[in-house]
This record gives C-alpha cells, sequence and structure tokens, in this order.
C-alpha cells in the first residue's frame, strides 16, 4: 500500500505582474551553482537566493513553482529571468518573453 503524497503547502507573502523571458546558456548562476537550463529556476534581481516562487503565464493560466538562484534579468521592464525548462512548463518558450503574475511564497 502506497502512502498518499503530501502537497507543499505554501502561503503567499507578495504578488505582481510583469514581463519574464528565459535564458539557456550554461555559466555559473550568482548562487555559485552551474546554471542548468532543465531544472525549475529563474533569475531575480533583489529576492534571496532559495526562494520560491509561482510564475503563471497570463497567457494561458499555465503556471510553474521555480527557486531563485540566479540575479536578473537587466533588460527593461522584466523582473524574472526563467530557466529554459521553467518557461517550457507555462508554454511561454515560442514568444520569448511573456506576461506573468508572480506570487512569492513561503512554506505555509
Amino acid at each position: 500500500m502506497t502512502k498518499p503524497v503530501k502537497k507543499k503547502r505554501y502561503k503567499v507573502i507578495k504578488s505582481g505582474s510583469c514581463e519574464a523571458s528565459y535564458y539557456w546558456e550554461g555559466q555559473m548562476t550568482a548562487s555559485g551553482e552551474p546554471f542548468d537550463p532543465s531544472e525549475l529556476t529563474a533569475a531575480h534581481k533583489t529576492l534571496p537566493m532559495g526562494s520560491k516562487v509561482r510564475v503563471t503565464n497570463k497567457n494561458n493560466d499555465r503556471s510553474v513553482i521555480v527557486r531563485i538562484n540566479d540575479r536578473g534579468p537587466y533588460a527593461g521592464g522584466r523582473c524574472l529571468d526563467l530557466s529554459k525548462a521553467a518557461m517550457k512548463k507555462v508554454g511561454g518558450t515560442g514568444a520569448g518573453v511573456i506576461p506573468v503574475r508572480y506570487e512569492i511564497l513561503s512554506r505555509g
């Protein structure tokens, strides 16, 4: 008999909207770990490393939870730079830049 899987419960600390882009080139992240485009991670200018953020594509309502492990983006109007895997989950790789809602999460 298998145990039921416990879903992680989060509380929303802060939310907002902006544009998000994505990146896929391998480099070191600001957190010191190698960038892996297949991980569900993102870059943000000021959030603490390790923060969890739910990102929802406003065009299709698909969402993903990412971990902040890098700094950026540095292009105007964007608040998040998602890994390629995270952007793929929300269906935005064809567009390159998408409008998103974001929710900064804490364990609840």
